[in-house]
């Protein structure tokens, strides 16, 4: 069994840095389910909350599979494979609207994304970063050298995957967004 441990998590919102936690649940490690305040003088605060669920697979006596989500709370056990899912949640305490809000979520060393798993309840471009959040696009490439020494882009594996950047034009006052994403233990 793999322990694993990771580097803070962590969302921006407009210039703040929020980190959430500081250990990811691993096998035998302790999951805490954490929020934080970004605010910004000028447009109010937006408070957020990540939560981490585990997926389960059952198979009943037909043999037909079904996969349900459990939270992951208190001393979590995670195996190589076990996909987890992220639900990173922002709530504008202010009476007016956030403009230009954006949420950047690592993903963890020891984790490798599920590609298009992510969603957000509201109008947000979302964008990816394989260099460790230097850049972001939404359709990440890499270069590759063929045997007959060509060199061709080609979309880049889960595994390259180091950043998810979700950026909403305006967030409304006293409204909240949610956005999930998947990652799998490597």
């Amino acid at each position: 069994m793999k322990r694993l441990s990771f580097a803070s998590l962590g969302a921006i919102a407009l210039i703040a840095t929020v980190p959430f936690v500081s250990q990811v649940p691993g096998a035998a490690s302790l999951w805490h389910s954490t929020s934080a305040i970004a605010q910004n003088a000028n447009q109010g605060q937006v408070q957020l909350h990540l939560d981490a669920d585990k997926q389960v697979v059952a198979q009943d006596q037909h043999g037909k599979q079904s996969k349900t989500w459990q939270p992951l709370k208190g001393q979590a056990v995670v195996q190589p494979g076990d996909v987890l899912r992220y639900t990173l949640t922002g709530e504008n305490k202010s009476d007016r609207a956030v403009k230009n809000l954006i949420l950047n979520q690592p993903i963890p060393q020891k984790m490798m994304y599920v590609l298009k798993s992510t969603t957000i309840t509201t109008n947000a471009k979302i964008t990816y970063s394989i260099d460790g959040g230097k850049t972001f696009v939404e359709n990440p490439t890499i270069k590759v050298t063929l045997p007959d020494g060509k060199v061709e882009t080609k979309p880049a594996p889960a595994t390259a995957y180091t950043n998810i950047r979700l950026q909403l034009p305006s967030l409304a006052a006293k409204t909240l967004v949610k956005a999930t994403y998947q990652t799998q233990v490597r």
